[in-house]
């Protein structure tokens, strides 16, 4: 009989098991988690609502069950199997088919497959009944069980998440509420077959010179093959084989185990490059089951899209210390993206269109690496897919996040099960990399000062340390890496040097965490804060108002700081954080769309600044200072203030599209020194351009430089017109003639146009500090830098570069106009005066090409609009307007065309 699988979606029931009702309550489909259920009944109140987090607290605490009834068909034919297979149960269950435990379960990462065939009962009624057992006093009992051998150290959350294999944000995180999920979270199947295929899938090689590539193609069987039964392997691109071999299983030399080994060869094959390097093609890997010739009847088959490409992590000596930057079809690629956490607090109901949705936005902002974070899961197909597709390169984190892990038997022996199962499901996927081990674990061990010595390179002798991790993550790990997927790159961590300072930028990826946290830095020295690979660091930002609205049913909290506000920003001191980075750079507004709008351009000044800053350290090959940045963090788990740059909603924030500019093919970039005139005296470092802090007064604090570079991605040199322009923020007129140049930009490198280059004065006498500072003469200017294609002149980038800090500037009546397409999906924005952070306020569904941009006299920002709004529907604000929320139709000038 051929291969069937049912997935057991409807029918479903749940109850609190031995809890005060006896009654079972309609489950509207699996896979599920027992909130979404709860809140379907109307048995509790929104937790991302008001505090309502709070008052869910107890599900947490409970046991829960499911219980479905299944009639399977009768079987067909002799040694026919069923198994029901669990894609994902979270994450300690006990299953029961007809009252007989079948299963028990300790981990969310981890499916199961169950053979029924003796115990399920055709045509007729077969209840299945699983039992979730409470996850956090389960980790409480496993640390008594084993506290006397490990800590269970924490620098996130409790300490019950360290001993158990669930996603470990749902203790809560800095950014995301504490709901502890059960239930069956992936599908549920019944499969019938008498032979399957297992699994199917390759392992290659491309040429140095890309020319070829080689490796085998496997198909494991599983079941009760037969002698006439075949196995055809096949790949294809865009529908034509460009390799095929039919295999019998019967013949010993090829299958062992269940397991098919086929060697092939391409010339000239297909490569899959990152976005904006080159195309994504993908084969077709089949593998087919059939019963031989004449009729070649299918049993059952199993397809993959695989992808080829040519892998490097280059990390060399260099004259910074030693590089790390990713290397693909021999092409090295700048690694700039973002940091990804779970799309959601309740995984079980994310659709697979709305992973398509975020990695389509990732391309369309110019990113091409997204880094899955260590304390959620493994994730979706969907997503990965979606990366696939679009060019987006994954680094992934093996799920371990800021604590101590243990490594006691048992718990290697369901992270072994864990592992390779994730790596096996990932392997084929050409956008995935590399994989980390952990992220910021090492950290913990820092910070707790564990049993760890560096140059003892004995995995056993670790197992015995206070810090047995260490054997997970440059031990354990690696090897199964290598097992299942031979020659995949290897991380040992997020962060991680040479394995003694994660701190170090001179080596591997740093997490950058002293702009928001630790000492609160300026973001302006951003540029003097980078390393080797960025791998996170952020800044906080209010959502758009549509969505802070969503979070609080009482308007009388919606004002900044209120409780309920405050209360869905789960960083430590953000008020103060935040407020600090406002009132640094900006004037004050108290009301919630001014100050709103306020935390966004904070937000978003700091993605200009480190992503320009660090892209520029790009270099030429042979000196790559900054291999890639990632931000933290692309999305939300639910409606919050976070660092994300989008919100839960797929709502973009103004920052979201900075770091889009920042990552253009070519893009060129302006900084001036930074001035804070409270400050008289600092000695501003003219070849860094930041304030050092010391006391210098050999050096005037009222010159200032500039200075100028353009950054390309593209594999040819391209010649450009470079202009830069000295504007007046006062009267909007050029103070210094412009500087014009035609340069060629270096392929795939970063080309200084101007360093150093002296600013022309803003203030009377700025050679002379014994004079006085007259303000009323104070004309500040803004350095308005553009390139243009040297043969056509078409636009490609520009870049501004303000006079710090802004809070200083009268940015009032800026003369802003518009022009509205007559189709409304377009808008055209320009002014008479420079205009900072014009922001578009966004609602669900609306899509901009632009927002969150800086105005200059003489060029106009052109909007394109789509989805939930039309373009005369807008609201808009910017630094200096009278409300928070201005309509398009109130402006002193609205030319219609």
């Amino acid at each position: 009989m051929s291969h069937q699988s049912t997935q057991i979606v409807s029918g479903w029931t749940f109850r609190q098991h031995q809890g005060p009702s006896t009654e079972w309550l309609p489950v509207e489909k699996v896979p599920t988690q027992v909130h979404m259920d709860l809140l379907a009944n109307k048995k509790i109140p929104d937790p991302f609502v008001d505090l309502n987090e709070r008052a869910v607290q107890w599900i947490g605490d409970k046991d829960w069950q499911y219980q479905v009834t299944i009639i399977p068909d009768p079987a067909e034919g002799e040694n026919v199997t069923r198994d029901l297979v669990f894609s994902g149960l979270d994450t300690f269950a006990t299953v029961y088919l007809n009252e007989d435990k079948i299963l028990e379960t300790d981990n969310m990462f981890v499916s199961y497959r169950v053979n029924v065939t003796d115990r399920i009962k055709a045509a007729t009624e077969n209840i299945l009944r699983i039992v979730f057992h409470s996850a956090i006093v389960r980790g409480e009992e496993l640390i008594k069980e084993h506290g006397h051998e490990h800590n269970f150290l924490v620098r996130q959350t409790e300490r019950s998440r360290v001993p158990v294999r669930k996603a470990q944000y749902n203790w809560g995180w800095d950014w995301g509420p504490i709901l502890m999920t059960a239930g069956p979270w992936k599908p549920v199947s019944l499969e019938t077959y008498v032979v399957r295929i297992d699994d199917v899938w390759a392992q290659s090689e491309v040429s140095k010179d890309l020319k070829s590539v080689s490796g085998s193609v496997f198909a494991r069987v599983a079941g009760n093959p037969g002698k006439e039964d075949q196995v055809t392997i096949s790949l294809s691109l865009d529908g034509q084989a460009v390799f095929q071999q039919v295999v019998d299983i019967a013949d010993s030399s090829l299958s062992k185990d269940g397991l098919i080994k086929v060697p092939f060869k391409l010339e000239g094959p297909k490569l899959w490059y990152p976005k904006g390097y080159g195309n994504q093609p993908r084969y077709l890997l089949h593998a087919k089951l059939h019963r031989k010739s004449p009729n070649l009847d299918k049993i059952h088959s199993e397809s993959k899209l695989i992808g080829f490409r040519r892998t490097e992590l280059v990390q060399e000596p260099d004259a910074h210390g030693k590089s790390f930057y990713f290397r693909i079809n021999n092409v090295d690629v700048f690694a700039g993206g973002s940091c990804w956490i779970p799309a959601d607090s309740y995984l079980a109901g994310v659709p697979s269109e709305r992973y398509y949705e975020w990695a389509k936005l990732m391309a369309e902002g110019n990113q091409v690496m997204l880094r899955v974070w260590g304390g959620g899961v493994y994730e979706e197909d969907a997503l990965i897919e979606a990366c696939d597709q679009f060019g987006i390169l994954v680094f992934h984190d093996f799920q371990f996040a800021c604590a101590s892990y243990p490594a006691y038997p048992s718990y290697l022996k369901t992270l072994e099960e864990e592992a390779r199962q994730q790596i096996r499901r990932l392997r084929t996927h050409p956008s995935v990399v590399v994989w980390a081990g952990n992220n910021e674990d090492y950290q913990v061990q820092e910070r707790y000062k564990l049993d760890y010595d560096f140059d003892n390179k004995d995995p056993e002798s670790w197992l015995k340390s206070s810090f047995p991790a260490r054997y997970i993550y440059e031990h354990f790990l690696p090897q199964l890496v290598e097992e299942e997927d031979p020659g995949k790159i290897y991380h040992p961590s997020s962060p991680w040097g040479d394995g003694k300072n994660t701190a170090d930028p001179t080596v591997g990826d740093i997490h950058q965490w002293n702009i928001w946290h630790g000492a609160m830095n300026k973001y302006q020295e951003a540029g003097g804060m980078g390393g080797r690979f960025v791998s996170e660091f952020g800044m906080e930002a209010y959502p758009h108002l549509s969505t802070t609205r969503r979070m609080a049913s009482d308007p009388s909290q919606l004002y900044p700081g209120s409780m309920v506000l405050d209360f869905h920003n789960k960083a430590i001191g953000h008020e103060r954080r935040m407020m600090s980075y406002v009132v640094d750079n900006f004037r004050p507004r108290h009301d919630l769309g001014g100050y709103t709008h306020l935390t966004q351009i904070v937000q978003s000044e700091t993605m200009r600044a480190a992503y320009k800053a660090w892209r520029r350290q790009w270099g030429k090959p042979g000196a790559r200072q900054c291999g890639g940045v990632l931000v933290w963090q692309l999305n939300d788990c639910w409606p919050t203030m976070s660092w994300a740059v989008v919100d839960y909603y797929l709502i973009k924030k103004p920052a979201y599209y900075a770091i889009s500019r920042a990552l253009r093919s070519i893009d060129v970039g302006v900084h001036r020194t930074f001035h804070d005139w409270t400050q008289t005296g600092y000695w501003v470092d003219e070849n860094s351009g930041l304030v050092t802090g010391q006391v210098d007064q050999t050096l005037p604090a009222r010159k200032g430089t500039f200075d100028v570079w353009v950054v390309s991605s593209s594999t040819k040199p391209v010649d450009l017109n470079v202009a830069v322009r000295f504007i007046s923020v006062r009267s909007g007129k050029d103070v210094a003639d412009p500087i014009k140049s035609t340069i060629t930009a270096s392929a795939n490198s970063t080309t200084d146009i101007l360093q150093g280059k002296a600013l022309p004065p803003s203030i009377p006498h700025p050679e002379d500090l014994t004079k006085p500072f007259p303000v009323s003469e104070y004309d500040p200017y803004v350095v308005h830098a553009t390139i243009t294609e040297a043969s056509t002149g078409t636009l490609i980038a520009t870049d501004t570069a303000w006079p710090e800090p802004v809070k200083f500037l009268d940015l009032s009546n800026r003369g802003i106009a518009f022009e509205v397409s007559p189709a409304k999906d377009e808008i055209v924005v320009s002014a008479e005066k420079p205009v900072k952070g014009f922001v578009f306020e966004e609602v669900e569904g609306l899509k901009l090409s632009d927002n969150g941009f800086d105005i200059v006299p003489g060029e106009k920002q052109t909007v394109r609009v789509e989805g939930a709004l039309t373009a005369d529907q807008l609201l808009w604000t910017c630094i200096g307007a009278p409300d928070a929320s201005l309509k398009i139709s109130n402006s002193s000038s609205l030319p219609l065309r």
